[in-house]
């Protein structure tokens, strides 16, 4: 298979019919695009890309099966808009796996939460109620969005539980200001039925690395906490207020 030139009055007059194709199946459908511009601009390439590669949009995020064309249809290989997004990704997650295709609320809400991304690590303003209550209903999270999120519980914004998954000693060594409580992996199943009664509340996690937090995260889960965030990479990629002791 000779490797398509992206830069071939070809590839582009391709490219263009692409933009058409995507735009039509929009409107037949009462979708709309990703507002990650990039995300599009990938997708939409990937399937100009397999259209002069193989006669058929197939979905640029999955494997091409087969060699002649007979075995690409005997394959099932996604062809765009493909069968498993129309009836059950979209429905139900509001966007397609390669994400070039959602509904108008999907798209909405992720502008919400891109704005507030960009405020949080710009740190142009600080973030609202409602931008605090979205960044809290991530699972995961990186320092700035968790140094955001205290600012806003400390200003009675939102509230929600932060808890150190660490050891004792490295507690004392350095924990972030905040932080309501220690629940040791050493100890957590133990530990951790103190807060039964906190299954309904927003909880934040952390350790030093962000390993242990994101076991944690999941074990929590599994005994029936609603909202657990995690915070990604650890208390070593917080850049605000920590103390000793």
């Amino acid at each position: 298979m000779q490797p398509v030139d992206m830069n071939s009055p070809e590839f582009k007059a391709e490219l263009e019919k692409t933009w058409t194709f995507v735009q039509k199946v929009n409107k037949s459908f009462g979708w709309v695009q990703n507002p990650n511009e990039d995300v599009n601009e990938g997708v939409a390439m990937g399937l100009a890309r397999n259209k002069l590669m193989y006669g058929k949009r197939f979905c640029p995020c999955f494997m091409v099966e087969g060699e002649t064309k007979e075995e690409q249809k005997k394959a099932d290989n996604r062809i765009c808009p493909c069968k498993p997004a129309i009836e059950k990704e979209i429905p139900e997650d509001g966007l397609c796996h390669c994400g070039i295709f959602c509904t108008p609320e999907y798209a909405e809400a992720q502008k919400k939460t891109d704005e507030v991304e960009e405020v949080v690590h710009q740190h142009s303003r600080g973030i609202t109620k409602e931008e605090a209550e979205l960044l809290l209903a991530k699972e995961q999270l990186d320092g700035d969005e968790v140094e955001a999120l205290i600012e806003a519980r400390t200003l009675k914004m939102i509230d929600f539980l932060l808890l150190d998954v660490r050891e004792m000693m490295e507690f004392k060594m350095g924990h972030i200001v905040g932080t309501d409580a220690l629940v040791p992996t050493s100890s957590f199943y133990a530990e951790i039925e103190k807060f039964n009664d906190k299954k309904e509340t927003p909880i934040l996690v952390y350790c030093h690395t962000g390993s242990r937090s994101y076991q944690v995260q999941y074990a929590m889960k599994s005994l029936g906490f609603k909202q657990i965030s995690n915070l990604q990479h650890g208390i070593i990629s917080f850049s605000g207020e920590v103390q000793r002791g």
